[in-house]
């Protein structure tokens, strides 16, 4: 939307808008709501591509409980299926998803079973109409106290406040919970913010064992050249700044 040609395109112009990878951004609804386009949801890596089924005319409300329709899908925790409506790892199999990793025999085993369903690596849980609403990852998920708490929905929550440009949560360790949550901000430019704020701002809206513990200020988040956030460098980064490194 930023983009200067943008002001030149009538919202008829678009018929169908393809969303991957971060759905919940502003710039998403901003899409949305401006185009009024069929939203086409595709959820996929270099190793699957899961794509819809159908389109269908979305309002930015609905699009984050309906992420994407699943060509295959299984959602299993700990070995066994879940219910619907249940968390659980996201796994697939069909015509898209790779034979293998190419001479990595062993990697290809931990990844794909022996029933050829490709273990993801995300968190979902899928409706009765068969929808699928990704919650994270399952290497993110931070347990503290025997609690789940799943980085992304507080980071979906805190993306409301209006001085926060980014947000990325990370646990780190503690020696009477196991593990704690801790929250890194990218504050909008020409704004400032403190801790208390930010508490004051979750306080009687989420759980409150998924506030964050530690909230942390950052110019910026470790990139990959890719653009993609390295979530486990900036894990070890706060840990060691508070002091908490193993």
């Amino acid at each position: 939307m930023p983009h200067p040609s943008a002001e030149l395109h009538h919202p008829s112009d678009a018929a169908l808008s393809y969303v991957h990878g971060a759905h919940d951004v502003p710039l998403i609804g901003d899409t949305i709501g401006r185009f009024l386009a069929t939203i086409a949801a595709r959820h996929g890596g270099n190793d699957a591509l899961v794509v819809p089924h159908q389109q269908v005319r979305w309002t930015y409300a609905e699009l984050d409980a309906r992420v994407t329709r699943l060509a295959a899908n299984l959602l299993a925790l700990g070995g066994r299926v879940v219910p619907r409506g249940v968390k659980g790892e996201l796994l697939t199999r069909g015509y898209s998803v790779m034979r293998g990793y190419w001479g990595e025999d062993d990697q290809t085993r931990e990844t794909i079973d022996a029933a050829r369903w490709l273990h993801t690596g995300d968190l979902a849980v899928i409706d009765a109409q068969g929808f699928a609403a990704i919650v994270g990852r399952a290497k993110d998920m931070v347990i503290r106290g025997g609690e789940n708490i799943y980085p992304r929905e507080v980071e979906e929550f805190l993306y409301r406040h209006p001085k926060v440009q980014d947000v990325q949560c990370v646990g780190v360790p503690d020696p009477k919970y196991g593990e704690e949550l801790c929250a890194c901000i990218i504050v909008r430019p020409g704004m400032t913010a403190d801790e208390a704020e930010i508490r004051a701002f979750c306080q009687d809206q989420i759980a409150r064992y998924k506030i964050p513990r530690y909230i942390r200020f950052v110019p910026a988040f470790p990139m990959t050249v890719t653009g993609k956030i390295q979530k486990y460098l900036l894990r070890q980064q706060v840990a060691t700044d508070l002091g908490l490194a193993a």
